[in-house]
């Protein structure tokens, strides 16, 4: 059978194509045009950060980060061994060294338990990434980050949204990431946002997006030119891009509620399923509000999730595995990565399964998901 359920489906859910329309009738098509403001200023009061930076990925807000702490040669980074390579790559370009954490057997998040023994003199900054959605343990790890004196960077391309302890995820740290890839729940194809949570970084980090120079103050009216002061890129996505995320941040509500309901059924189809073949389903800590970003299964091994990928697949639904162990990979060996060092992470990397998931998901979609799992 072909697939007639795909993994993932970008959805148009409000003004997206009129204000595409609208950019397209102006003169203002380049980055840092008006729908880049109203996205900023709407992330500002959604987190009520210091500062809020569009950019063209989250990839590139994380390499914002690294220049912003002035990461160095022979640094290192602490750094959970399950996530995407652009969480430790943002570093590595800086001359640092990963020094991979394994994550929790729950949470698939870093565990908490294992950070401090691995810190050094050479330390900097600890990378949490909140799986899922799923907020890591922010109260152990800040006081872990303040008795040593290191900066804390969230990785929150899942967990736009979330909270922890009523908090929202992305306001712990002195920075955070946000993605909104198409496989997002706020999505504009290609985007991303660096959270700045501390005033003192708001200059640097504005002058690193304008490629290096102080344009931002010119623009201000504080300087009578602009010029090169700085190192950086060209960190802007274009107002097109912008158009389509206003037009999604502004259903939110709407978006967040359909997804959680779509979490909220597969959680429940396929509980007993589970049970039976000794397969875990997410775990969601007290305190934690999660962002309902993705659904996941993890089967007892690799033979296992094979063969139900497979009987999936056979019935029109198409799934995917995650990330492999960043310390096993070439790169993460050649940079510190260990074998054996993460036993938890490498069992995800073989029996992680996410099912499914997208705003614009059918309730038949979903009910065909859940039937096809519960007659593997």
């Amino acid at each position: 059978m072909s697939t007639s359920i795909p993994f993932n489906s970008p959805t148009l859910m409000g003004r997206e194509l009129d204000y595409v329309r609208e950019v397209l009738a102006s003169a203002k098509w380049c980055g840092d045009g008006p729908f880049t403001q109203r996205c900023e200023q709407w992330l500002e009061k959604h987190f009520g950060a210091k500062r809020v930076l569009l950019t063209t990925s989250c990839t590139d807000a994380l390499e914002m980060s690294a220049l912003v702490l002035d990461i160095q040669p022979g640094d290192e980074v602490l750094i959970p061994s399950f996530t995407f390579v652009s969480s430790i790559n943002a570093f590595i370009l800086r001359g640092a060294r990963p020094v991979f954490i394994d994550v929790r057997a729950d949470t698939v998040n870093i565990d908490e338990r294992l950070i401090e023994k691995k810190i050094t003199p050479r330390t900097k900054a600890i990378v949490v990434v909140h799986y899922a959605g799923v907020a890591c343990d922010m109260q152990k790890i800040g006081a872990i980050a303040q008795r040593h004196g290191l900066a804390v960077v969230e990785d929150n391309a899942h967990g736009l949204f979330a909270k922890y302890q009523g908090q929202r995820l992305g306001t712990f740290g002195r920075m955070s990431t946000l993605s909104f890839h198409e496989t997002k729940n706020i999505t504009c194809g290609e985007g991303g946002a660096l959270v700045i949570n501390d005033e003192r970084d708001i200059e640097r980090a504005e002058i690193l997006r304008e490629k290096g120079t102080n344009r931002r103050r010119f623009m201000r009216g504080q300087v009578d030119k602009y010029t090169w002061v700085d190192v950086g890129s060209s960190f802007l996505p274009a107002d097109i891009n912008a158009a389509v995320l206003y037009g999604q941040l502004e259903k939110f509500d709407k978006i967040q509620s359909l997804r959680h309901e779509i979490w909220r059924r597969y959680s429940a189809g396929v509980a007993d399923w589970c049970a039976r073949h000794d397969v875990k389903q997410p775990t969601i800590p007290e305190g934690c509000e999660h962002s309902a970003h993705m659904y996941y299964l993890v089967t007892p091994n690799l033979e296992f999730r094979s063969r139900l990928m497979a009987h999936l697949k056979a019935q029109g639904v198409a799934t995917a595995f995650h990330y492999q162990s960043l310390h096993l990979s070439d790169m993460g060996r050649r940079y510190g990565g260990r074998d054996g060092d993460c036993p938890v992470t490498e069992k995800m990397s073989d029996c992680l399964i996410r099912l499914p998931m997208w705003n614009g998901m059918s309730h038949e979609q979903v009910h065909t998901v859940i039937a096809a799992v519960n007659s593997f």
